[in-house]
């Protein structure tokens, strides 16, 4: 009697997994959250690996058991899960806990591994080039950024689930060891670096009390009384002005607080609100509450010419 014929999971098969993977939180629930994201991202594989109906039964009910961890990162444990399966396929004698030990022990550490890395890191610097753009008034900006997180997405979900097959169940041999906590520190290091870079551009906090008035000598400013009238006048001004380069627009200088400020270090009061901010999360305080009590503290301080 002729050996039954191995069957092997080619590149497309894998790659409509990776596809599939797209919809893994489109059936989130409260009680097994991810499950059945997960059951339909490998139905491309199963379909092949069990042409038997009752064997592809079992093998979608083995996946229909509780799962949760980032969505992106759920990559690779489906590419350690796809190379059990295709084994256990093959006669290797792969048992339904086995598998379910390996997805359980992998979904935790990556869970920890996804936020720093896609929402602090990757997603806030594309994020903010769009930003960039967009503000200058370039359309290139939100498309930029749909581009580009795209790609990056996408690569990433098909490069890790392709490691995670290469190495099948191997590769839980390091999620206890310092890979993963080396990744998630210097992910975290280089988020909170580009963050604090974007701060001063996009915190913007303007104290308006006038700390002196100073009168400016004669010839120092605009004499709007001697100004010709209509078109040359406005010429004139803008001349003289010269992009605030030039002469003053009245005759005082009024020094606001925020000019002494920025004097001593520009963009201080941002900073210092951000840290904060970070105090406040750090005491558990909730985001919504952080947001409201901003808006409604800056409402009032402008009220109060604060702000």
């Amino acid at each position: 009697m002729a050996d039954k014929k191995k069957i092997e999971l080619t590149k497309r098969d894998r790659f409509n997994v990776m596809w599939h993977s797209q919809f893994l939180q489109g059936s989130w629930n409260y009680e097994r959250m991810q499950n059945g994201g997960f059951a339909y991202s490998m139905i491309p594989a199963l379909r092949k690996l069990y042409p038997d109906k009752k064997d592809l039964s079992a093998a979608m009910q083995r996946h229909l058991v509780f799962f949760n961890t980032h969505p992106y990162l759920a990559s690779p444990v489906l590419g350690v899960t796809l190379a059990l399966e295709q084994d256990k396929a093959n006669g290797t004698p792969v048992t339904d806990d086995a598998i379910q030990g390996v997805k359980v022990g992998m979904m935790g550490p990556l869970a920890g591994v996804g936020d720093p890395v896609f929402w602090y890191t990757v997603r806030p610097i594309v994020g903010a080039l769009g930003a960039s753009m967009a503000i200058a008034g370039n359309v290139m900006g939100p498309i930029l950024f749909f581009v580009i997180w795209n790609v990056i997405r996408l690569a990433f979900l098909w490069y890790t689930q392709e490691f995670g097959y290469k190495a099948g169940s191997a590769i839980t041999n390091d999620m206890s060891g310092g890979m993963l906590q080396k990744v998630t520190r210097g992910a975290s290091m280089m988020g909170m670096f580009v963050l604090g870079a974007l701060i001063e551009r996009w915190v913007n906090i303007k104290f308006t009390p006038i700390v002196s008035q100073t009168p400016i000598q004669k010839g120092g400013y605009i004499e709007w009384d001697k100004l010709p009238s209509g078109a040359k006048g406005i010429q004139s001004a803008l001349e003289q002005w010269n992009m605030g380069n030039g002469k003053a627009l009245t005759s005082t200088k009024v020094t606001t607080l925020q000019d002494n400020l920025d004097q001593l270090i520009p963009g201080i009061a941002g900073l210092l609100l951000t840290f904060f901010c970070m105090w406040l999360l750090k005491k558990k305080v909730s985001p919504i509450w952080i947001i409201i009590g901003i808006f409604v503290v800056g409402v009032l301080f402008h009220v109060w010419h604060i702000l």
